[in-house]
This record gives C-alpha cells, structure tokens and sequence, in this order.
C-alpha cells in the first residue's frame, strides 16, 4: 500500500485561505528589501503568497496589502507586474488542465 503524500498548504495573504501550494504565487523579500515574484518558491527571504486569481492580485494592490506584510513600499509598476504574471499563470493553468 502506497504511503499518501502529504500536499503542502499555505495562506494567502489576501483571502486568508489555505489553498495547495502549487495554486499560489510566492513573493519574497530579500534582506536588502527587493522585491520579487519568486515563481520556484525557494529564493531567500520574507516570503508572501496569494492565490493564482487576477482577482486577489487586484485586491492585494488596490488595499497595499502586500507593502504592509511585508514591510516594504512597493511600486505600482511591481503590482503591474504581479497582475500580468498572475493573469498569465491562471490562463496556462487552465490551458493545460484536461491533460
């Protein structure tokens, strides 16, 4: 009998939900204060994450949430980006979800 994997979950910090891993996109602070989408969820630092949903990206950039977590004044052009990378990201997941 095959042992169950276990499925790592985490909190986005926008809805507060849990959702898998694999379902969210992480944002990591360095010790320098940069700011990045981290899309391989291992660089260095603080990290962040929300859900792959344009709809959580728009609410963590109309409310800063993500300036107030992690610690750091962000600019709109980051939030731009974050909406475009998420926008894309959904639009594959859902591309390649029949196979």
């Amino acid at each position: 009998m095959m042992k169950k994997r276990k499925i790592p979950l985490r909190k986005s910090v926008v809805s507060g939900e849990l959702f898998p891993k694999k379902e969210l996109v992480r944002i990591a602070r360095s010790k320098e204060g940069e700011v990045a989408i981290d899309p391989s969820g291992r660089m260095p630092g603080r990290g962040a994450y929300i859900a792959l949903d344009p709809k959580e990206a728009q609410a963590a950039w109309d409310k800063k949430i993500l300036d107030r977590v992690l610690e750091v004044k962000l600019t709109d052009a980051f939030y731009e980006e974050l909406l475009a990378y998420v926008t894309h990201q959904k639009a594959r997941k859902e591309l390649f979800a029949n196979e």
